[in-house]
């Protein structure tokens, strides 16, 4: 029914179909919180235009890319060609209607978001069918294996968990427990799901962009296993309410977390680039974000003050580690993406563009540090509960992401 990929280079146009789409959706997201900032700086976040927003920037955004990244990334980084590209299309269709669907109906019938939610499951079904069918082939696992496998497992779980939150909402199945699915839902989806693929493929990254040779993944083990037992010791603490078990879980995520990041440095201090540029420092920048982020997890949690700094928290968590990780990596990987599609064979035979010219370098500096002010006074917004500093954070960064996305899609006129 389906045909078969017959090597390791993905058809340029399924991964830039995630990524296109994910751009749509991430300005989008950007523009309701902007519209919705007076619920959130009050710190109300479980609201109707809040759920739809979150879920446009954590699966419209955040997993298209993911997962459109993963479409180019894994037969590069696993040796083995995607299993079927034409699957991968048929997917890419059902996720985006999914997609569409839940968050429209999360913003205007909650309780109706439940066929949508099937039909984005169905479609991450696909993807995680693909990657699985894709990694089988694999001669030989290693650990980026493990930090990706463990990650799509947590994003079946983050989705159906999702479902059934859904179903609790609708009918009052297993609402005794909505709490604690609640927040192992946003666990899995952020620390599960999206650090564990960052971990993993910043492994296959790091050394790329900073040209490294001759470190050692010896510590990789290490940061896997500490990190997942902090998220273990999370769950059982949102299922059984121990303070202790969520004061070590948090512990336990920082002590991950911190490995990582120092392993990263023994990673760079390897390399053979002297000037790191300037997109691939804000990839590292996010590292530090993360760091601090997991920081005052910790310091919430040990004084009690988690629950009323979930929010807050959750939200620097997903800009200030997640996303600017992923843009970091984006500006580039797209260029990289692009200039091998159209320019790889004809070099030697005419005049191509140098893969430097293929991204504005002079437009990653404004924008970072749109997106790093525009972060900064969201924070601050939230502390002092001031509306003006909330309105110019978050306009700064939709301008940020307008301009994020702009620069993506110039790539493809080069």
């Amino acid at each position: 029914m389906f045909q078969q990929s017959s090597g390791n280079e993905t058809n340029i146009k399924l991964p830039f179909s995630f990524i296109g789409f994910s751009m749509l959706a991430l300005v989008l997201s950007q523009l309701l919180i902007l519209l919705n900032g007076d619920l959130l700086v009050s710190g109300i976040f479980r609201l109707p235009a809040i759920w739809s927003a979150a879920h446009l920037f954590v699966l419209g955004w955040a997993l298209m890319v993911a997962m459109g990244s993963m479409y180019q990334l894994v037969p590069v980084a696993f040796l083995t060609p995607i299993w079927n590209e034409r699957f991968g299309f048929w997917q890419l269709a059902v996720t985006v209607a999914g997609i569409i669907s839940f968050a429209g109906a999360l913003y205007f019938r909650p309780q109706d978001a439940m066929i949508p939610g099937l039909l984005t499951l169905l479609g991450i079904l696909m993807f995680i069918f693909q990657m699985f069918m894709t990694l089988q082939s694999q001669a030989k696992p290693n650990i980026l294996t493990l930090f990706v496998g463990t990650a799509l497992f947590s994003l079946l779980a983050t989705i159906s968990l999702g479902i059934t939150l859904v179903m609790s909402m609708k009918t009052g199945f297993a609402s005794e427990y909505y709490q604690a699915i609640f927040k192992t839902h946003i666990l899995l989806g952020t620390v599960g799901w999206f650090s564990l693929l960052i971990f993993g493929f910043s492994y296959k990254m790091v050394p790329m962009f900073s040209l490294s040779h001759g470190y050692s993944m010896k510590p990789a083990p290490f940061v896997f296993a500490i990190y997942v037992v902090g998220i273990f010791l999370l769950i059982f603490s949102f299922m059984t309410g121990s303070h202790l078990l969520e004061v070590s879980g948090t512990f336990f995520l920082l002590a991950g977390f911190l490995t990582f990041s120092w392993h990263v440095k023994k990673i760079i201090d390897k390399r053979v680039k002297k000037k790191l540029d300037r997109p691939f420092m804000f990839a590292l920048f996010a590292i530090g974000c993360g760091a601090l982020i997991h920081l005052a997890a910790l310091a919430a949690s040990a004084a009690n003050l988690f629950s009323t700094m979930a929010g807050p928290i959750i939200l620097l968590y997903l800009i200030a580690w997640i996303a600017f990780s992923i843009i970091g990596y984006l500006y580039k990987i797209v260029p990289f993406l692009w200039w091998t599609h159209k320019y790889s064979k004809e070099i030697g035979k005419k005049k191509v563009p140098a893969l430097k010219d293929m991204m504005d370098e002079k437009l990653a500096l404004p924008l970072f540090l749109i997106f790093t002010a525009g972060t900064i006074l969201l924070l601050l917004s939230f502390t002092v509960k001031l509306m003006p500093i909330f309105y110019i954070g978050q306009g700064l960064i939709v301008i940020g992401t307008v301009l994020f996305s702009y620069i993506i899609a110039k790539v493809i006129t080069i």
